[in-house]
């Protein structure tokens, strides 16, 4: 099996080499772009297993970029930017991305937070790549779900990756503190922020009542418990 690719999108030379270089040394194959561009145009070609992204690009919106990424391509995003704000890692949470890194960083630790990111997306017992639910099938292999009609709606890798903990975990109460533990990133209000507009989406993607939704009930003060019942292949 090939190492993992890595793609970098970075307009600055020195980061894009200073990347390239520890994720080489790390054992992973990498594509650096200066540009969205040349990005997007090479994605046409080649599967990333994982993502950096500047937000400051000379041709294109960088939260844009991510927001696409996350729902088209199932990828998994890492923000890498020097907007330190609060505001700037919600909003590139709540778009889709995986994880956010500020500007100046450690190239070791986004070397870590990539491996965690894979460890993650490694296929663990009892998930498999389907799921049966209530008359959903949720394709973890091409981020979509299925409705007893066939017809099939895109989820992103972020969302996928909450749906996949409450399918794995069916009628078990999951708190704030298991979720970020599992899914990784800082506790605080942004992961909160972020978890909860992921989960208001999956609601939509499920067609459930906002205000009395059968499968992912809030558990107020507790956290969030799926009332399905989930059948894996």
């Amino acid at each position: 099996m090939s190492a993992p690719l890595i793609t970098i999108l970075d307009d600055e030379p020195a980061i894009r080499s200073m990347l390239a270089d520890a994720l080489e040394e790390a054992g992973f194959r990498t594509r650096a772009f200066a540009r969205a561009t040349e990005f997007e145009a090479a994605l046409r070609t080649a599967t990333p297993d994982v993502c950096l992204v500047d937000l400051s690009l000379p041709d294109r919106d960088g939260l844009t970029l991510v927001h696409r990424l996350a729902l088209e391509r199932g990828a998994a995003v890492i923000i890498i930017s020097g907007r330190a704000e609060v505001q700037d890692r919600v909003t590139g949470l709540e778009l889709g991305a995986d994880d956010y890194i500020i500007k100046p960083f450690d190239p070791a630790e986004v070397v870590a937070r990539i491996r965690a990111r894979l460890r993650r997306d490694a296929p663990v017992a009892p998930g498999g790549a389907t799921a049966r639910f209530n008359g959903w099938v949720a394709h973890f292999d091409r981020y979509v779900l299925q409705d007893e009609t066939g017809a099939e709606t895109p989820f992103s890798h972020a969302e996928g990756e909450v749906l996949r903990l409450f399918l794995e975990r069916p009628k078990r109460l999951i708190s704030r503190q298991a979720m970020q533990e599992a899914l990784g990133g800082a506790a605080g209000d942004s992961f909160d922020r972020a978890m909860d507009v992921r989960i208001s989406r999956l609601r939509t993607k499920l067609r459930e009542d906002p205000k009395n939704p059968r499968l992912i009930k809030t558990i107020y003060g507790a956290g969030y418990i799926f009332l399905g019942d989930v059948s894996w292949n």
